[in-house]
């Protein structure tokens, strides 16, 4: 729903559909495989041989899946731990389980075939993310010298036009340059790339700037046997960050799409009113409208609406 030809409408998601056509294909994969082709699987889904959109969906499946994936099962799991549930590790591959399985479901929407995203998503990379956080080296690695974040945007909902505004799950990694205690690389991902420089300033705030490339649009690969793979065109995207001690409190993002050219996120912890600190939320959207919101800490959705139109 990020992407700029998909309906941001949570009514426009055909969800008995999708999940009823991902389950089809999770619960008997081998078929699906074939049925789409092995070796065509192999070199688009799993194995890194080429760099073209059209076949190289192995690259989101290793970033968000693997990488992205592992990390939140990590985080989850200990905030479990910390928060003294009985069984953190089963509790956080559950959670991680039931949202990477909604994705699919709102990706998959009103198509039924083939679809082996959904295989190669939830089979193969999720265990593999989930295999590789348990090990506290692991873990370590991503924390410490990679310094990666969760650097989410705060999902909207707008009431009067039923869309779902702002959503997007991200991450946010930090490599320090040698011989500097300043001067990190940085680079932010989800649905874009953007590559650049993270500067360290006073009392743990740090600025980062990072340009690159953002889906725009979402493209389906129809191919034989009524099978079909999902590519994306890319577009210019050009971000800046501002965080304290790793946790993001402000965002501005310009990009080249329709939808959200930009995008100015305020997380809680930026701006105070008395006792309450809320994020907020502005955007340009696809027809030049204002888009603003708010969001609380305590509720899991903020609430947006259109300034402009």
């Amino acid at each position: 729903m990020q992407i700029n030809n998909r309906s941001t409408q949570l009514n426009s998601v055909d969800f008995q559909i999708g999940y009823q056509n991902v389950m089809t294909n999770i619960s008997n994969p081998i078929k699906a495989i074939k049925t789409f082709g092995v070796k065509k699987f192999i070199t688009s889904e799993m194995i890194p041989t080429e760099l073209k959109p059209k076949t190289a969906q192995w690259f989101p499946n290793y970033q968000l899946h693997v990488i992205g994936g592992g990390m939140t099962y990590r985080a989850l799991q200990e905030w479990y731990a910390s928060h003294h549930f009985k069984y953190p590790q089963l509790n956080a591959l559950l959670a991680l389980t039931s949202y990477h399985l909604l994705n699919e479901v709102v990706e998959n929407n009103r198509y039924s075939g083939t679809n082996v995203d959904a295989i190669a998503d939830l089979l193969i990379f999720d265990p593999l993310g989930v295999f590789l956080f348990s090990f506290d080296s692991v873990a370590r690695f991503f924390s410490h010298t990679l310094q990666m974040a969760d650097w989410s945007f705060q999902p909207m909902y707008a009431p009067f036009s039923g869309t779902l505004e702002n959503n997007g799950q991200n991450f946010s990694i930090k490599y320090n340059l040698a011989g500097s205690d300043k001067w990190s690389l940085f680079y932010f991902f989800g649905v874009h790339g953007l590559v650049g420089l993270s500067y360290k300033a006073q009392k743990g705030t740090s600025f980062s700037f990072g340009a690159g490339l953002i889906a725009k649009d979402l493209i389906e690969l129809n191919g034989k046997n009524n099978t079909r793979s999902m590519t994306t065109s890319l577009v210019w995207t050009a971000g800046l960050f501002y965080d304290r001690n790793n946790s993001l409190l402000a965002s501005l993002i310009l990009a080249g799409t329709k939808g959200y050219r930009v995008r100015l996120n305020i997380y809680p912890g930026m701006i105070s009113l008395g006792k309450f600190s809320p994020g907020l939320f502005f955007a340009v959207g696809k027809e030049k409208e204002l888009i603003a919101g708010i969001h609380f800490r305590f509720i899991p959705v903020g609430c947006a609406g259109y300034l402009t139109k």
